[in-house]
Parts: C-alpha cells; structure tokens; sequence
C-alpha cells in the first residue's frame, strides 16, 4: 500500500480533490489493499452525511449554537465515521468485492477464508456444499451485480431506527393518498419524516396533545379547523430567526396527509413542482426527486436556503427503506 494511502485510512476525504486523488490511488496502485481503503473512505463518506442528516432533523434549541460548535461537531463527525467504517461484512467489504470481481482481481485474504469454510464444515456435508455454492457466484448474481441498474449495496443497519420505525408505521397512509392524488408514497414519507425528524419533534398543541401536523402546513386566515401555535425557525435573508407561529392541528395522521395533498394539488403556486412529478418518466429517480424538492423550495415552501437539499436525503432515504420492505 502506497504512503498516501496509509495516511489515508487515518483521515477522511472530506473533499472533492482528496477524493478524486484517493480513486487515482486506488486505480494506480490496483492492489486488494488499495482497493479495500478506497471502499472504506466511501464508506466514511456515506456514514458522515447520514449522520448529518440525522443531526438536522434532530430538534435544537439553539442557545448553544455558533460556527465553532458547528465545526467541532463536524469534527467528530468525521471521527465517528471513521471508527464505524471498515467493519466485517459492511458496506466497504461488499464494494470492494464488487470493485474486485469487475478488475477480475483475485483477494488472497477472500480466498484463504473460502478455502477454509469447507475444511471447517466438513462433518456435515450438505452444510459444505452449501457454504461453496456461496462462495462461488452464479453467473445470474455476477451478470445483476454488473448491472448499472443494480441497488446500492447500502447496508439496512445504517439507516437510522427512527426513520426505518416512521416509515414502517406510516407507509400504508401513504400508499392511500398515492392512488387518490398521484404523488408517489416515498414523497410523502420523505417529506412527513424531514419535517418531524422522523416522527421526533412533532407539533404539539398547547396541551401537549399531538396536532398530527406531519408536513409543517402553517394556519393561514382560510384556516377554519385547529391550531397549535409554536415556537419555530425561520430564515430572514438567510438568517435562521426563532419566530412564534400557528400551525395547522389535525385529527389524525390521515388528515394531515390528504390535506398536504390537496394543498400540492390546489395550489397555483406548487403547479410546477406537482406537474413535474405527476408527469416525470421515473418518479423515483434521482433527477425527479431534485426536481421535485428544488420545486418545493423555489415556490416558497420552506425559507431554509437549504431545504431541497436535505429533503432530498430524506426521501432518499424512504427510497432505501421502501427498497427492503
């Protein structure tokens, strides 16, 4: 393994030039080694955005905040993604192999452990022929792994509980709007699991009750049902502000996603965000899923500069999950 390699795995490649020169690496050396580390800082990249995801939709006071809290939470950040990437079985491994089976790269430390399963299970010999058909792979799985179409091999373990536990329980509520108004269910759950933190911080009423107000919908003067009045951010000129503001209250979880739906689907000013998803070839794809969040943003949805970005990490995530339902 090369120096910088080795500095490598102690460190992250926190931007784009470290990591353009870390494939470079990886590509130049062609080793298993290589390979290995280079999987292993993609998979500290991947660890440190969830973890960013998971800390925004965490609720914060914000009396302690300032740019240096910031950055020393990034900082750790970082640590923490280090420390849990490169574990047996996790995501590195499986895109090491992947790397190495398409470079038609032999790993000797892979091979040592094949070769010894048999040895390991042989008083049982229908449990060794077992353990060699899945060491060797079928020439059906190499041809999908092969595949630009294949999923992302992103293990179920690093999405976080919460999101995995709000999707579960709202998915079928989700799926019923979907068929009456034509926005795809894992818009929804997205964007009903950013505005609560996945279910975390929900509005509550005045009496601590919940106001089922999954999607944030503010009571404006058309309003004529119930209202939860909080404490909420707002970003004048781009400045985060803690402001006083009314919320629409439901009866339930359905209520508040028929009326998110009736909102998108009513709205002039929502046209274009609604007509690009309704219309879009894959409404699941990457592409639709920007275009639908940076739509949502421009029409004023939200005054965070940063809302499309971090709702289209929720509803990527809701992607993910829905893949493994």
């Amino acid at each position: 393994m090369s120096a910088d390699l080795v500095s490598n795995s102690q460190a992250l490649a926190v931007d784009g030039s470290s990591l353009d020169r870390l494939k470079y690496q990886a590509g130049q050396a062609n080793t298993p080694q290589t390979i290995r580390e280079a999987a292993k800082q993609f998979e500290a990249l991947f660890m440190r955005e969830l973890m960013k995801s998971m800390r925004e939709t965490t609720m914060s006071s914000g009396m302690f905040d300032s740019p240096m809290g910031d950055m020393g939470t990034s900082m750790l950040d970082e640590q923490y993604a280090l420390q849990m990437s490169g574990m047996p079985g996790g995501l590195s491994e499986m895109i090491a192999k992947q790397l190495m089976r398409q470079m038609n790269m032999t790993d000797a430390s892979a091979s040592a452990s094949v070769d010894a399963a048999p040895l390991a299970a042989n008083s049982n010999p229908a449990r060794s022929a077992q353990a060699a058909a899945l060491a060797t792979p079928s020439a059906a799985s190499t041809a999908a792994t092969d595949s630009t179409t294949t999923e992302p091999l992103i293990p179920a373990a690093s999405i976080p509980s919460a999101a995995r536990d709000f999707v579960m329980q709202h998915a079928e509520m989700a799926k019923q709007v979907e068929r009456s108004s034509g926005l795809p269910a894992s818009y929804l759950l997205g964007q009903a699991g950013h505005e609560t933190g996945w279910g975390r911080r929900e509005i509550r009423m005045a009496d601590g009750s919940n106001s089922h107000n999954l999607f944030g919908i503010k009571a404006g003067a058309g309003w004529t049902g119930k209202v939860a009045e909080v404490t909420t951010t707002e970003y004048v000129d781009g400045s985060a502000r803690k402001v006083t503001a009314k919320f629409r209250a439901y009866d339930s979880y359905a209520d508040s996603y028929r009326d998110f739906a009736r909102l998108i689907g009513n709205s002039p000013r929502y046209a274009d965000a609604r007509d690009q998803v309704l219309q879009a070839d894959a409404p699941n794809g990457s592409e639709s899923v920007q275009s639908w969040t940076q739509g949502l943003q421009d029409a004023g949805y939200a005054t965070d500069p940063q809302y499309a970005e971090k709702l289209s990490r929720a509803i990527n995530t809701t992607l993910l999950l829905q893949r493994r339902m």
